[in-house]
């Protein structure tokens, strides 16, 4: 099948197998490009594992010089022979393939993260070919979460609380500049919010994995988050988003009192906006993303996924001790936050017109940033050549 982008607003519908192996391979490239890692773990899982920084966190293990193990968790759609797979499946047969030819061990299980039944099938996995686990990543990004002990259904929405908000927004199947009013939350969605977003799920794989005794002596484990500038803080730290988050920072902290005991640590990296699908869904938010950008860039500051996990592993998550903020946080959105990049990108913000967008906004990177997430728009691939679409996960082929 000959395999092309499909947009709708702010969805792809399509995914390139041969241009997602190439985004793999860039990432790895990048990795050894920056000399071998020293120090870090040996049995790594890693929950929400096909995209994003999930996905870079695997590379940097398994590619940086560790030659780590790593078994991935996540929920991506097979191609039905008819349609494309997802990204993230083809990312994750990707990263198997190239794993396997070097002899790294890499499995993967795809289903809701979120489940009992997944949680035992990872069990089962590290008791039989680990035996223990030193490192445990928790990057889940999902919009509902079924509660496994009373099989709630809980969504997770992105609004302000105590008051409606109106701000300039970009419509993204259109890239024209418009305004947004988002309502005040109900303490329901509020709570809903906390249940998808917070911290309980990955209490839940830390408790499962204790219990079967599979936690290393000096294990760690880190959960991926966003904080966020003052020009988003009333739709995301402010809102509901950010109710969430305030439960997961408070979940770290209570997970660290119990990783310390084993000579470990349990903390959250703070990682800077980047362009992923759900991103792209959220009101105001690409917006600043696609200004913050034009301005890091400038500055020669930004840094795409693959280079912040990269660093994360080089300066921070692996020091003794842990690089970390007075709130017990790995602070790798330091860049980002810089007072020059938050001052230029808030002027930028207050003067934007629907004639002057353009100017400030890099439009076309953005949209070429965003179906590369797809596989599409890779050096050395050819676009105009007809693609096996169903591809297996080696590792349920062994």
């Amino acid at each position: 099948m000959i395999v092309q982008p499909k947009v709708r607003g702010f969805i792809c519908t399509t995914a390139h197998p041969l241009g997602c192996a190439q985004h793999v391979q860039e990432h790895i490239d990048y990795v050894r490009a920056q000399g071998p890692l020293t120090k870090g773990p040996k049995n790594v899982l890693v929950i929400g594992a096909s995209t994003g920084y999930g996905l870079a966190s695997r590379v940097a293990v398994s590619f940086g010089g560790l030659k780590a193990a790593t078994i991935g968790v996540f929920f991506e759609k097979p191609s039905d022979k008819k349609r494309s797979a997802t990204a993230g499946w083809y990312n994750s047969v990707a990263f198997e393939e190239k794993a396997h030819k070097e002899g790294i061990y890499a499995k993967s299980i795809n289903g809701d993260a979120f489940s009992q039944e997944i949680k035992d099938q990872v069990v089962e996995m590290i008791k039989k070919d680990w035996g223990s686990v030193d490192l445990i990543i928790y990057s889940l990004a999902s919009p509902r979460r079924v509660d496994p002990k009373t099989g709630e259904i809980n969504k997770s929405v992105l609004k302000p609380i105590g008051q409606d908000y109106t701000n300039k927004s970009i419509d993204m199947s259109t890239h024209e500049l418009e305004t947004v009013t988002l309502h005040g939350a109900n303490e329901d969605e509020i709570n809903q919010t906390v249940k998808v977003m917070g911290g309980e799920d990955w209490t839940l794989w830390i408790d499962a994995l204790d219990q079967a005794g599979l936690l290393a002596e000096g294990a760690k484990t880190v959960a991926y988050s966003y904080m966020g500038p003052q020009i988003t803080k009333s739709i995301y730290r402010g809102g509901t988003i950010g109710r969430a988050k305030d439960h997961l920072e408070q979940t770290a902290k209570d997970l660290d009192e119990r990783f310390k005991r084993m000579g470990g640590r349990a903390v959250i990296s703070v990682n800077k906006a980047l362009v992923t699908q759900s991103s792209s869904a959220i009101p105001f938010i690409p917006l600043y993303f696609i200004l913050l950008k034009k301005v890091m860039v400038a500055k020669g500051v930004e840094e795409d996924c693959m280079a912040q996990i990269d660093r994360l592993f080089r300066t921070a998550l692996y020091e003794d001790p842990v690089v970390v903020d007075q709130e017990g946080m790995v602070r790798m959105d330091n860049l980002e936050l810089l007072d020059d990049v938050q001052q230029d990108v808030q002027a930028n913000w207050d003067q934007l017109t629907p004639e002057n967008l353009k100017d400030f906004a890099d439009l076309v990177g953005y949209r070429a940033d965003f179906l590369k997430l797809f596989g599409f728009g890779l050096n050395g691939v050819n676009y105009d050549e007809d693609v096996e679409i169903d591809l297996p996960l080696p590792s349920n082929l062994s």
